[in-house]
């Protein structure tokens, strides 16, 4: 089997993986859940790393140059090595954005558009879990409810940082560092979408100008023709010139030289 029809039949049951694996962690977030309901959230989480585990083994092995595929696939790597890091799993929800984001129009600023969209949305739900969860048991913690967490990822997210909320766990912290260049990634996408659109629609406006001319041209062109054809026909069904039109002139200058010699 190619890996490219490995990764047409994985595409859709991972992107079911991911979303599993949100709302499992989002239950045990905001649930706080204890026991018997946070070993079955676990567990679903646990099974859902399995899987990304399962295909990242397979597209190694189906690889055709497995050292380059690897280098360039670092960060898939990162989200199966690391399981018991807890925030960082929701790095696999990024499979999800990126096949969202290949399943949408064929234009490229419409994928852009709504990557980045996308995104931020999810950036900004499972940069609230994460640090919820890293920081609300920590003694002298400020992120102590859902709202304050994603009041303090929105701020961060968007590199304003007011600081009345900031975490105060090295794994809080790591969640911020991962935000804030999360944020000005997405900063720069936008910019440069923005930037795009406006190019786009100056040359779209040149090129209806260049259009306007061209089919000006194209009819004073055709008028032109029609004028050439209508003179070759007059020319052609216009009668020929008698004898006497073209020999009169002639005529009159003989006459006209006798009578000044008659008059001398």
């Amino acid at each position: 089997m190619k890996q490219k029809r490995w990764q047409e039949i994985t595409e859709w049951p991972l992107t079911v993986a991911a979303v599993v694996f949100l709302i499992a962690y989002a239950w045990e977030v905001l649930g706080h859940l204890t026991g018997a309901t946070a070993a079955v959230a676990d567990a679903v989480i646990n099974a859902t790393w399995v899987l990304f585990v399962l295909d990242y083994l397979v597209n190694v092995i189906l690889a055709e140059r497995r050292g380059r595929w690897f280098v360039t696939h670092l960060f898939d790597f990162i989200v199966v090595a690391l399981p018991l890091l807890r925030p960082l799993r929701l790095l696999r929800l990024v499979t999800l954005v990126s096949i969202l984001q290949r399943r949408a129009g064929a234009a490229f600023r419409g994928r852009v558009i709504l990557f980045a969209a996308l995104s931020t949305a999810l950036l900004l739900f499972v940069a609230s879990l994460a640090v919820l969860d890293a920081e609300r048991d920590t003694p002298g913690a400020l992120i102590t409810t859902f709202d304050q967490a994603l009041w303090w990822a929105f701020v961060t997210i968007t590199t304003v940082g007011y600081g009345d909320l900031y975490p105060v766990t090295g794994t809080g912290r790591f969640i911020a560092a991962g935000i804030m260049l999360g944020g000005i990634a997405l900063i720069g996408v936008v910019t440069a979408t923005l930037a795009s659109y406006i190019v786009e629609r100056v040359a779209q406006h040149d090129e209806n100008a260049d259009k306007r001319t061209q089919e000006q041209v194209r009819e004073l062109t055709d008028e032109i023709r029609l004028l050439r054809e209508e003179l070759r026909e007059h020319d052609a069904t216009r009668p020929p010139r008698t004898e006497h039109e073209t020999t009169a002139p002639e005529l009159g200058r003989p006459e006209t030289s006798r009578g000044s010699s008659d008059a001398m």
